[in-house]
């Protein structure tokens, strides 16, 4: 498929490439300018000649200051013109409580402590009307890895899917700036990576590293069946932004 729309991708860390999400972008037409923060990647001070933004995670807090982490005052700068411009953006985990954060909303440590491994996220009625969301099963097969929470959402935003761990796990602000508590970019390996430097993280799972690796390594095809059609949803915006501008 021929590209057709420019995806502008922040990488916070290398602990969370865009993987399989990017592979799925890419086969949906769209050409991916990769910024990898950790490896020295500058961040554009604007989103001029951008037709959608993805924002991954990281261990980073969304509570760090800029001298804790500067890498992110770029990031959040992106994410406030997104918004602004109502441009295609898709933020996952720490990008999505940075989303919530210049939208307005809250970030905390989450109360009821990490959550972490392959899990089940409900997708609310409203998201239903949702062109991106709305074709998702009821209940997607997801992968969680947080310490925080979004406690509050942007004031206009439009909440797409919860959990009973977690209440704010998607939304939406505007038409098509979307939010993801969780992962669906992952791959075993960078679960497994997750794990053994998260030791917090796994003590909070009633499971065992091991039984918890392999119980997302069982998920990632459930995952691909929902989220690549996704995936490719998200990319027909982008390609409407395309055509808008041409």
């Amino acid at each position: 498929m021929t590209s057709s729309g420019r995806l502008l991708v922040v990488v916070p860390s290398e602990t969370d490439p865009p993987a399989r999400l990017g592979e799925w972008l890419r086969a949906a037409g769209l050409e991916l300018d990769e910024r990898h923060l950790g490896l020295g990647d500058q961040l554009p001070e604007t989103l001029e000649g951008a037709d959608g933004l993805l924002v991954l995670g990281g261990p980073q807090s969304s509570m760090d200051d800029e001298a804790t982490s500067p890498e992110l005052v770029g990031v959040r700068q992106l994410l406030r013109q997104a918004v602004d411009a109502d441009l295609p953006t898709l933020a996952i985990c720490l990008g999505a409580q940075l989303l919530a954060q210049v939208g307005g909303g809250r970030t905390r440590v989450g109360v009821d402590g990490p959550e972490v491994g392959a899990t089940l996220v409900a997708k609310r009625d409203v998201a239903d009307a949702d062109p991106v969301f709305g074709p998702l099963p009821l209940s997607p097969d997801v992968v969680q890895w947080h310490h925080d929470e979004i406690s509050e959402l942007p004031r206009d935003a439009t909440l797409l899917a919860g959990n009973p761990h977690y209440p704010h796990q998607a939304f939406r602000v505007g038409s098509c700036v979307y939010g993801l508590q969780f992962h669906i970019e992952t791959t075993p390996e960078m679960v497994r990576g997750w794990a053994g430097s998260d030791p917090v993280g796994v003590a909070a799972s009633p499971l065992d590293l091991e039984t918890l690796c392999l119980r997302a390594e069982a998920a990632h095809d459930d995952v691909a069946d929902a989220w690549q059609p996704f995936a490719a949803r998200f990319a027909d915006l982008v390609r409407s932004r395309t055509d808008a501008r041409a």
